[in-house]
Parts: C-alpha cells; structure tokens; sequence
C-alpha cells in the first residue's frame, strides 16, 4: 500500500543528485579576471592572441590561475584583485601600443571559480542581477527625431533616382525640417512625378503646391511609417548593443526597452563606466565604395601624392588599399547578411540582401563597374577599415548580392554577422547613470540569505514541533525544494535579483503549506479511526488534488507576470513559477517517498508519530490509531 516500486526511488535518488551537482557551483565564488577582446571588427581574437597574453604575462613575472578562449575573447583568471589590476596594465601596453587607436579592449572580469569538473558537466554557477553584484545602470534616451532625418536623407535620394530613370526633370530635392520638397517647372511633370513616387514610395504622404512659377511637391512620411521607423531604431539599437557589450565580458547584461524612446542598459560586474560609455556611445557606419586599381595609384599615395579623391585604408591582413572617397551605398540599404556557400565553386560566401533603392543602385554601380573592385569599408570614430573587397564578376541586379572568395566559412561568418550589425540605427544620448558598488551588492545578497535562511529555521522548527516525524520529513522535503529550486535556476543560466531572494522564501512558504495539507489529511484519516497504513495512502491521494487546484491557479498569475512583466517583476516571476514546479513534485513525490522508507514496510504498523489527535470530545495519546 505504502510501498513505491524501485523506478521511483531511483528517479527520486538522481533527481537529488543532480540538484546537489548544479545547486554546487554557486558556493565557489568568483575569481578576478583580465579579458581581452577585439575593439574592431576586422580583427579577430584567436589562439594567437591567446599566446600573446601568456607571453607578455611571462615577461612581466604575472602568474595567473587558468586561461580560456571563447566567443568573447581571451580570458584569464588570477588569485586576487592586485594582480588582476597589474595584468591589466600590462596587457593594455602590449596590445593598445597606440593609446589613440585602440585595437583592443581590455577589461576587467569575474570568471566563476568552480572546479573544472563540474564546468565540464555545464554546472555553472547563477548569475547575479545588478543589485546583488555591482555594476552600472544606464538609461539611453533613443533620437526618434534623428532616425527620421536619417531615413528622409536616404529618400531623398531614392527620389532623385526615380525621377532620373522616368526621365522627369526637376529643379532640385531638398529637405526642409521633417518633409522634403521637390521643384518643378510646369504642372504636367509635378503630375508625372506625382504617380512616379506614390508607386515607389508608398510610405510618403504627398501634396501639391504652387509658389509662382515653380509647382513643388512636398513629401512627409506618414504617420504609420514614422511609427515603424521608430520601432525599427529601437530594435536596431538594441541588436547592436548587445554585440559591443560582449566586449566588455558582461555574463548577463540586461538591454531592454523602455516607454517608446528609451533603452534600459544594465551591466552587472562593471565597475569602468568610463570604459562602458565609451563601447555604448561608439558610432560605425558600413559603406560601400569603388577601388582605385590605377597603375601607381598605391605607391603614390603611400608616397603622400594620393590622387584625387582618394584614400588609403587597410584589408583585414593589414595590406593597404587605395579607396575612392565617393560612398556608393551605405549600410542603411542593407536589409539582410547570411553566410553561405557559392553554388557554383562551393565556397564560402557572404549573401546580402539590399532593399529596392539599394537594388537599383547596386545594378547601375556593378553595371559599370564590371573586373573592377568593390571595397566594404567598417567607419568607426573617423577611421575606416576595409571588411572585404571583392571583384565584380558581372552586373549584378534584383538586390541579392554575393561575397565570396579568399574566405573560410568561419571569415564568412564574422563578416556576415560585422555586416548584419552595422550601426546605430538613431543616435543616442545618457540621459540617467547609476553605478552600484560590490560591497552594498554583497550586503543585499548576505541579507536575502539571512532572511531565507532564518525563515527556513523557523518553519522547521514549527513543523518538527507540531508534527513530529512527518514533520521531520517535511523539513526534508522543504530542503530537497530548494535544492532543485537553485540547481533549476543555475541550469537555466537565470539571473538571480533581489526580487528573486523575495520569490525564493516566498516558494518555501508555499512548499511547505502543500506538507500542511498532506498531514492534516492524514490526521484527519487517523481521527476516522482508519488505519495507520492506509491513513497515510488516503492523505497522500486526496490532498493531492488541493495542492493541484491551489499551485495551478497560482501559476496562472506567475506566468501572467512573466509575460507581461519587466525587470525586476519578471525576475520575480521567473523563480515563482519555478517554485511552484519544483514544490509540487518536492512534498508530494519526495516527502511520499521518505514517508515510504519509515513506514512503508512496516506490516502492522500500530501508530505513527504525527503530532497529537484531537477528537471531538475527547482528547487521544500521541499516535493513535
């Protein structure tokens, strides 16, 4: 009757032991760190960059405690904070010699200190929120006002394009403030122009006007179209974020959106808002020009006699390139990057897909243009590097657009993801800073601690006292709730905050309410006059059901939170909703399964020790049938 068959312990036994193996981790700590990543595209962070640090670390007598190479860079751990502020000094002079033109970011890092075999089982510890760790807080407020001057600059000269390819003369496109106004000589070419960019430019909103011999057209964006392009600044702005924060070696960065213009940006472990302001505020912008390949084109500006309009900068191998200074397409028309394969060789290649200004463009440019090359230049802080500078094979039309050769599939992958990234869509500006220091970090964590800690003591002592060895396995089950509860989190890659620690004691209340129920019912059972063995089996079964109803309808409001909640209250949310999962299956399996063990084989069993009976009008002994 009170017997699981041996399927059940076992499940029980190894949830137990994994929840103890990912619950470990977070009680090692964090060691100090020096990372060192790339601070431009076109350079690349790899094994050699690896043997750099670890030369220059030997020169200077630096010894440190492990290095790794990932994603993000070089990464290398040291016994304390002294001889991670030395490493960083030194690694900033053996990789930024030039202090104006940073070709890398060296940043200082928390690296978690767990052994090496539970980071090979990918148990790792949690990550902290920015009120538990220290970081800085920043609000970006988004120029909506600035993306749509950026957008009315490009059509305007969409516009002219249209009316060059319907061979419609005008007498000039500008723009003036937020609309762009077209001027014309006679009425029946306004009217021609008319139909030509309402075709075109669905977005624009047009109107006529007459001012003596001139008849204008005057274009605004429409209302809709305004509110797409704000929305497309925002994510825009927020994709690239996050690829320039990956520099600064953030574990969990939280960049999330605010009101319709503003941008919350949290850094969690970083302590240089310097450095931090610096990496958000960079402006790059993607350009595409033609290649000067004149015979002693190179030499002469390498001599300092650059022809006209020209400019030397360099390929990704450090070779120079003489590029002319007129910008064919800017990243703006570029809709898409993938990395791929060329169908025909079966190399590596890049795939862009332009939108239809930018199609045309490019046909006219690669039209006639054709064995000639074509420079992608990456512009940031007013200094230009080449990406790739492929030869154009053939006119190229319909806006797809091919790279390929001289490129592995995995330079195919960074150069696609370099051209996907591009800019800021809508300049920004720092409108709110916050930084919050390590030491009042740990105070927030030493208190969540306390205060769980203190109410974990008080229900044990409550349940212990008043239901004696059920209570004893209720505790138990309680402590094998947490255990699961933090191993989820840490599995999960979860970011613990303090409205987290809140949700964690408020799951341990709600946990052991679910042990409550089963033990009233037994008592209940007990009061029936049933017996021992089978009060146990009806307790478990039919107080079931109430710890279903109550904990289903209390995930409903949790996953109602997590949807529409932000910040703090998904948080919250977040570890409620996996409370409640893991206290289900903590007081009903795993208490049942400890109750099993005590009392489960006992044949005749006469009493078991659940606190005392009352009956109704008469009190019983302890235990009583």
């Amino acid at each position: 009757m009170n017997r699981y068959p041996l399927w059940k312990y076992i499940t029980v036994a190894i949830a137990l032991v994994l929840g103890f193996v990912y619950t470990l981790p977070n009680f090692f700590g964090e060691s100090p760190a020096v990372q060192v990543s790339s601070a431009k595209a076109t350079i690349k962070v790899d094994d050699k960059a690896r043997s750099r640090v670890e030369e220059a670390l030997k020169t200077a007598g630096i010894t440190h405690d492990g290095m790794q190479l990932d994603f993000n860079g070089v990464k290398t751990r040291f016994k304390d904070t002294d001889t991670q502020l030395k490493a960083k000094d030194v690694l900033e002079k053996a990789f930024n010699p030039d202090a104006s033109d940073p070709q890398y970011v060296v940043a200082l890092n928390l690296l978690a200190a767990s052994p090496q075999w539970l980071t090979s089982l990918h148990a790792l510890p949690m990550y902290l929120g920015l009120d538990l760790r220290g970081g800085v807080h920043f609000l970006l407020q988004v120029d909506m006002k600035g993306a749509l001057t950026k957008r009315l600059d490009s059509t305007s000269a969409d516009l002219r394009t249209v009316l060059r390819d319907k061979n419609l003369r005008h007498a000039g496109v500008n723009r003036e403030g937020d609309r762009l106004v077209v001027k014309f000589r006679d009425q029946e070419t306004r009217d021609k122009a008319r139909n030509a960019i309402a075709d075109s430019q669905p977005d624009l909103l047009l109107t006529e006007q007459a001012d003596g011999s001139e008849f204008k057209l005057t274009a605004t964006l429409k209302p809709e179209a305004q509110k797409r392009i704000g929305e497309f600044a925002i994510k825009q702005n927020i994709t690239t974020l996050h690829n320039r924060i990956n520099e600064l070696g953030v574990a969990e960065p939280v960049i999330q959106q605010q009101g319709t213009d503003r941008i919350v940006v949290q850094l969690p472990g970083v302590q240089d808002t310097a450095k931090a302001k610096d990496i958000l505020g960079r402006t790059a912008t993607l350009e595409i020009r033609m290649v000067d390949d004149s015979p002693g084109a190179l030499e002469a500006a390498l001599a300092g006699n650059a022809p006209f309009g020209t400019e030397v900068y360099n390929e990704r191998g450090g070779q120079p390139l003489l590029v002319k200074k007129q910008v064919v397409l800017t990243g703006d028309r570029l809709t898409d990057a993938q990395p791929g394969f060329d169908s025909q060789t079966q190399e590596a290649a890049v795939h862009l897909t332009l939108d239809s200004a930018g199609a045309r463009i490019f046909k006219d440019v690669t039209r006639e243009n054709v064995n000639k090359r074509m420079a992608i230049l990456l512009i940031e802080k007013g200094k230009g590097e080449v990406v790739t500078a492929p030869v154009i094979r053939t006119e190229i039309g319909g806006g797809r657009v091919q790279i390929s050769g001289r490129m592995t599939t995995s330079e195919a992958n960074d150069t696609a993801l370099l051209l996907r990234a591009g800019s800021l869509a809508a300049p920004m500006d720092i409108v709110e800073e916050r930084t919050i220091g390590p030491s009042l970090g740990a105070d927030n964590i030493q208190k969540g601690f306390h205060s769980t800690l203190w109410g974990f003591a008080a229900i044990a002592l409550f349940m212990i006292v008043y239901y004696q060895i059920f209570g004893v396995v209720s505790v138990l089950a309680l402590g094998a709730n947490l255990l699961f509860l933090i191993a989820l989190l840490s599995l999960l890659q979860a970011t613990l905050t303090l409205p987290g620690i809140a949700a964690i004691a408020l799951a341990l209340g709600m946990a052991i309410d679910s042990n409550v129920l089963i033990n009233e019912r037994v008592r209940e059972e007990l009061r029936n006059g049933m017996p021992p063995q089978a009060a146990i089996s009806e307790g478990y079964e039919r107080a079931f059901g109430t710890i279903l109803d109550s904990n289903v309808t209390t995930l409903i409001v949790g996953l109602m939170l997590l949807i529409f909640g932000s910040g703090p209250v998904r948080g919250f949310a977040v570890v409620h909703c996996l409370g409640i999962l893991t206290s289900i299956f903590s007081s009903v399996v795993v208490s049942r399964a400890l109750i099993n063990l005590i009392y489960g084989r006992q044949k005749k069993l006469a009493k078991v020790a659940i606190g005392q009976l009352w009956k109704p009008g008469a009190a019983t002994t302890n235990g009583q049938k």
